[in-house]
């Protein structure tokens, strides 16, 4: 099953358009508030959805939840590639919300299930790790096959469309998981809305009764809920330092950005691959969960911390460096973290518990996209290509990260 839980993660990644999204959207001639309000519709349709649909995997069926989220995806990619104005380009939002809220967490609890079955709960970290290694290497592969379908046809349109097979073969992967994994899908046939509630109620009851599980939500809201928004203005850092490269000067700035975007987002998703599958090293070395993710915290929030002078002295090869870094941290970050809920919730609402905490970071991530999008078109021309100095409101979600690390760091101390 290890094999198949990875070739899920590699189908799913093999997202086309993800290193070209807002140059895409930029090149059909949106702003950046426009840009961050589209983020937002999808983040807030995952807000809406995430906690009925966590608990409607635990109660109805996972392999029914996820199915249905990898069919979604088809349906908001092709319409991605067809639409030309907000309305449309909304709903293809909405589309990925109801994807992405399927799925989260969902995949997770089944492979936690499936170890459990095994009685390998020990190597959570470990093949968690593993599993979405094979999803960053899938995002590395796509990079490079987007940057050659943009080179080629002269238009980022068309990693949209392309980006609708893997998901569609997903279907098939997901439909075919054992019946075993399925937890909870008796619920079905006792009431679907009475199961799901009552799993519902039973995650938010943990909630309660638990400060660990409440205090987990609060580091992954500092550290991922407005990376999940940051990351994507490498791009337009990248489509500056294209431009200063020495090499394929007489080439079409198009293709250069295409190729040097492609390139540089590989080369994040493979680092991100091996930081994943070796995230339970560092936790080892680190002294455990607690420390790891603490030493996490910390370096990410000094790196985003002093992002904003590489793009204010207009150094956009530094800036996309910073870059790098933040996102070989979050690859590290995601195994210990999801190990950790798993330690601290009950078997049956696993999809739920973590179905919570990515609701959390889809709020974090609503409120930051309009915000950061607001700012930077403050600072910002209205030409495609936008001066990287005007990025530098990006910096504004180190200031949770500050804050979590400085909470975790005093009560080590006073421990």
């Amino acid at each position: 099953m290890i094999f198949r839980f990875s070739l899920y993660g590699f189908l799913k990644n093999l997202r086309f358009f993800e290193a070209f999204l807002i140059l895409a959207l930029r090149e059909r001639g949106f702003d950046f508030l426009a840009i961050g309000t589209l983020i937002s519709v999808r983040e807030i349709t995952t807000h809406i959805l995430e906690i009925p649909s966590g608990a409607a995997a635990d109660a109805w069926g996972r392999k029914l939840c996820m199915v249905g989220s990898m069919s979604a995806y088809v349906a908001c990619f092709l319409l991605l590639g067809a639409a030309q104005s907000f309305a449309p380009l909304a709903a293809a939002m909405v589309l990925y919300g109801l994807g992405d809220a399927f799925r989260s967490g969902t995949h997770k609890a089944m492979i936690y299930a499936w170890l459990r079955e095994q009685g390998r709960q020990s190597e959570k970290t470990a093949v968690y790790g593993y599993t979405r290694s094979w999803s960053k290497k899938g995002s590395a592969i796509s990079a490079l096959i987007a940057a050659a379908l943009v080179s080629w046809s002269g238009s980022y349109a068309s990693v949209f469309y392309w980006s609708a097979l893997p998901s569609l073969l997903n279907v098939i992967n997901l439909a075919t998981y054992p019946k075993s994994l399925d937890i909870g899908c008796a619920g079905f046939r006792k009431g679907v809305l009475k199961a799901a509630f009552a799993t519902l109620a039973d995650s938010f009851r943990e909630f309660r009764q638990h400060r660990p599980l409440r205090r987990l939500v609060g580091d992954s809201l500092a550290m991922e809920g407005g990376y999940e928004v940051v990351k994507d203005y490498l791009q337009p850092v990248l489509q500056t330092a294209a431009l200063t490269l020495p090499i394929m000067g007489g080439g079409d700035p198009l293709s250069r950005t295409a190729w040097i975007t492609g390139i540089t987002y590989a080369l994040v998703f493979f680092l991100g691959s091996a930081a994943s599958r070796r995230a339970h090293r560092w936790e080892e070395w680190a002294g455990g969960s607690e420390a790891a993710t603490r030493r996490l915290l910390g370096i990410s929030g000094l790196i985003l911390g002093l992002l904003p002078l590489a793009l204010l002295a207009g150094l956009p090869w530094v800036a996309a460096l910073a870059f790098v870094g933040l996102g070989v941290l979050q690859n590290l970050w995601r195994p210990i973290q999801v190990g950790r809920f798993d330690d601290h919730s009950s078997e049956g609402i696993g999809a739920t518990v973590l179905s919570v905490e990515a609701q959390a970071k889809s709020v974090a991530a609503a409120l930051w996209a309009p915000l950061l999008g607001a700012c930077i078109d403050v600072h910002a021309r209205g030409d495609e290509a936008v001066a990287i100095s005007s990025l530098w409101p990006i910096c504004l979600p180190a200031l949770p990260l500050v804050l979590a690390w400085a909470c975790r760091f005093r009560r080590t101390t006073v421990a």
